[in-house]
C-alpha cells in the first residue's frame, strides 16, 4: 500500500470536503444558540403530536407580546422556542395566553441567558480552543525533540496542528450547513465536542508519529518517504480499530441517547471519522511533503 505515493490524492479529497464547509462558514456562519448570543429558550409539551396549529399559535402569542421569536423547532409532542430575553413575568404571561387556546400545553423548561454571559461564553470557548492548540504544539515539539534527522520536532508539531485544524474545520463546516438548512444550533456542548475531537485527533496522530520516530532510529533517514509509509502501514490497523470502537459507542448514543445530546454526538462522530482520516492520510504525508520541499531548496 503506497499511501505516501498517492498523498496528493488524499490532500485533494480533504480539500473537496473542506471547501463547501468553509464557504458555508463565510456565507452563513454558525447558528449560535442562546449560550453564545443570549436570549430565552422554552420547551413546550403537548398531549398530541405537534402540528401547524400549535406552531401558529405560539407565533401569534409571541407577536401579541411583541417579543421576537428567533426560531421554533418541533419534535413529536414538543416545541422548542428561542426568543429574545424574557423575564419571569413575560414568560408566565405567554404561557397563560397560550393555555387559553391549548389546555394541554405545559412548559417543560425555561432558560434565559443574558447577552453579557453569552459574549463571555464565546470568548471562553475561543480561549479554550486556542490554548489547547498551543499546548499541543508545545508538547509535541518537546516530546519529539530527539527525533532523528531528516525530521524535526517542530515539523511534527506543526503537521499535527494542521491535521487538527482540518478536523475542526470539517466539523464547523458541516454544522454551518446543518444550521443554515436544518436550523441546528451550536451550543456550549458543541465546544466540548470540538475539544474532544482535538484531543482524539492529536492522540491518533501521535501514534503514527511515534512509529515514524522508532523506524527512523532503526532504518535511518536515507529514504524518508518510505520510512513514513511503512510506519503508517504498521499503525493503520490500530488506528482503524480504535476509531471503530469509538464510532460504535457514538452510534449507540445517537440512536438511544435522546434529543438533548443528539447534535453533540453527531459532532463527535464527524470529528472522530475526520480525525482518523487526517492522522493517516494528512498529518504524516505532510511531513513528507515538507521534507521534499526542503530537499528541493537545497539543490
Amino acid at each position: 500500500m503506497d499511501i505516501i505515493g498517492r498523498k496528493n490524492w488524499y490532500f485533494g479529497l480533504s480539500l473537496l470536503v473542506l471547501i463547501p464547509g468553509i464557504i458555508a462558514i463565510f456565507l452563513w456562519g454558525l447558528n449560535l444558540s442562546i449560550d453564545f448570543t443570549g436570549g430565552s429558550r422554552l420547551t413546550l409539551s403537548f398531549n398530541n403530536t405537534v402540528g401547524n396549529n400549535q406552531i401558529q399559535a405560539v407565533n401569534k402569542t409571541f407577536k401579541a407580546e411583541k417579543i421576537k421569536v428567533a426560531s421554533i423547532e418541533k419534535s413529536n409532542k414538543l416545541i422548542f422556542v428561542r426568543t429574545s430575553p424574557l423575564d419571569s413575568a413575560q414568560n408566565n404571561k405567554f404561557i397563560s395566553s397560550l393555555s387559553k387556546e391549548f389546555k394541554d400545553v405545559k412548559e417543560q423548561e425555561f432558560e434565559t441567558i443574558g447577552p453579557v454571559i453569552g459574549q463571555e461564553t464565546t470568548l471562553n470557548a475561543l480561549k479554550a480552543v486556542g490554548i489547547a492548540s498551543v499546548l499541543i504544539i508545545l508538547y509535541i515539539t518537546w516530546s519529539f525533540r530527539q527525533v532523528p534527522k531528516p525530521a524535526s520536532s517542530l515539523r511534527f508539531g506543526i503537521c499535527a496542528i494542521i491535521a487538527l485544524i482540518h478536523d475542526v474545520l470539517v466539523v464547523l463546516g458541516v454544522f454551518a450547513i446543518l444550521g443554515h438548512f436544518f436550523g441546528v444550533e451550536v451550543d456550549s456542548l458543541f465546544v466540548t465536542a470540538i475539544l474532544t475531537v482535538i484531543g482524539f485527533s492529536v492522540h491518533d496522530t501521535i501514534v503514527v508519529f511515534d512509529r515514524i520516530r522508532e523506524n527512523l532510529r532503526k532504518m535511518g533517514g536515507l529514504d524518508f518517504p518510505k520510512t513514513v509509509n511503512e510506519s503508517i502501514i504498521q499503525t493503520i490497523d490500530r488506528s482503524l480499530n480504535t476509531s471503530l470502537t469509538v464510532i460504535l459507542v457514538l452510534v449507540a448514543l445517537l440512536l438511544f441517547g435522546g434529543e438533548s445530546i443528539r447534535w453533540f454526538v453527531v459532532a463527535l462522530l464527524i470529528g472522530v471519522v475526520s480525525g482518523t482520516y487526517s492522522s493517516i492520510f494528512n498529518a504524516s504525508p505532510l511531513l513528507v511533503l515538507w521534507h521534499e520541499i526542503s530537499e528541493k531548496r537545497k539543490t
